[in-house]
């Protein structure tokens, strides 16, 4: 499917002809919208987080589900109930055996959810069903895993907030402050390279203020993990936009009000998360992912 142009997007409407004046006030509603959405979810999300166990776990199955199904929608519109009770089903029941610290059996289940799924899915959707799968299926177990550690765990899902927040919002006001160079406005026109960079030295300077803060923690290579995790985190939103503009839409879904859908705020933290995730399974193996990550 043809990109679609922001300029022209059905979605923006009445809006190419709004005056300058009427642009700014939107932007400035859509802004305090999102700054009450995040300040209503990010205590939520820490809570949940310190609490760990079985609510946890329930979070991110929750938050799972809601990814694959707007990530369904998007790619095969609202005719998709039986795929989503397959694969949804699959999520939850995965998410069940992650808690339970059995995250190969879990994989497994989400592997045969995307099989299952696939086989009703139309042969011309079929690829976009299984990376919507992937995507939710990983977003939802990685966080479980590094959890699974009670203290070490906690820290090293506060370390991946701390670094996807941060990176979110500097980025966002650094490119609004300075402008410049586009990072890739094929993809996601506002975006600037002042922001990325603006973005990742924030990112950069409060994990290490986390690390002092917990104590215990090398800084030299939390800095170096920061670094890492905060571009991924920004790759991570480019490759959302990239699929919301293959098919045409502008947000995943309005279930968050100012920020669109769970897979528009998720989507920079399913890349660190994800890539935070395997390097904690390379460095501390199944019974140790968290302490991997963190204990340079």
């Amino acid at each position: 499917m043809r990109p679609v142009d922001d300029a022209a997007h059905p979605l923006s409407g009445p809006a190419q002809h709004d005056t300058p004046s009427a642009a700014k006030k939107a932007g400035v509603s859509n802004l305090v919208l999102r700054v009450v959405s995040a300040a209503v979810m990010a205590p939520i999300a820490l809570g949940v987080a310190y609490w760990g166990s079985w609510p946890f776990a329930v979070f991110w199955a929750a938050a799972g589900i809601a990814v694959l199904w707007e990530w369904i929608t998007l790619v095969a519109g609202r005719d998709h109930k039986l795929m989503l009770s397959s694969c949804g089903g699959a999520v939850a029941v995965a998410a069940v055996l992650a808690w339970r610290e059995r995250p190969l059996v879990a994989l497994l289940i989400v592997a045969l959810g995307a099989l299952a799924s696939s086989i009703v899915a139309p042969r011309k959707d079929r690829f976009w069903i299984l990376a919507g799968i992937a995507y939710a299926g990983t977003m939802m177990l990685a966080p479980i895993v590094l959890r699974g550690e009670e203290w070490l765990g906690f820290i090293a899902i506060v370390l991946i907030f701390t670094i996807v927040w941060t990176t979110d919002v500097l980025a966002y006001f650094t490119g609004r402050a300075i402008g410049g160079p586009k990072l890739m406005p094929s993809v996601s026109p506002k975006k600037t390279w002042s922001g990325a960079i603006g973005g990742t030295l924030g990112a950069i300077i409060a994990a290490v203020l986390v690390a002092a803060l917990f104590g215990g923690l090398n800084k030299t290579a939390i800095a170096g993990l920061a670094l890492v995790l905060s571009v991924l985190s920004q790759a991570g939103d480019l490759l959302e936009s990239h699929v919301k503009r293959h098919f045409g839409a502008k947000d995943a879904s309005t279930l968050i009000p100012g920020h669109g859908g769970v897979m528009d705020r998720l989507d920079g933290f399913w890349a660190a998360v994800v890539a935070a995730c395997l390097i904690g399974l390379l460095r501390g193996g199944l019974d140790a992912p968290a302490r991997g990550l963190l204990l340079w």
